[in-house]
């Protein structure tokens, strides 16, 4: 088994707590990488054409598109709260089991120090975690 693998062997505890954090830009947590089914859903969600919801809020970095101005908070952040939850994009539902975030260390010093939701709720298994590291792949 991989070192990576054994501190989530038994599951981890997680349920989202609403804080948004995850929506605010800190240090290498800066770009929210946008698919091409991302775009459409969350052009639809708002009710406008993908190609206008990708010249409003994307730009593109090394071929890969992202929200804009990652610098700051997600657009779509606001009163402390996603306004696109039902449409966000496969980033944010597959956070906190992001591949670069499951080696214990990571987890521990990156994710749940700064995550509150780390801990709590349900118990994901170890093969939930994986099928979810699976979706959470390349854009």
């Amino acid at each position: 088994m991989e070192k990576s693998k054994q501190f989530y062997k038994k599951g981890i505890r997680f349920a989202c707590q609403g804080s948004g954090k995850c929506c605010v830009t800190r240090g290498k947590y800066a770009y929210v990488y946008l698919s091409l089914n991302d775009r459409k859903r969350l052009a639809a969600h708002l009710g406008i054409a993908p190609r206008m919801f990708t010249v409003r809020y994307t730009q593109k970095t090394d071929g890969l598109y992202h929200l804009k101005d990652p610098e700051k908070s997600c657009p779509f952040f606001e009163d402390n709260r996603c306004a696109v939850y039902e449409a966000r994009p496969r980033q944010c539902r597959t956070w906190p089991f992001w591949p670069e975030n499951m080696a214990q260390e990571v987890w521990e010093r990156e994710v749940a120090s700064y995550c509150p939701g780390v801990g709590k709720g349900r118990l994901y298994s170890e093969d939930e975690i994986e099928t979810i590291l699976e979706k959470s792949g390349s854009v």
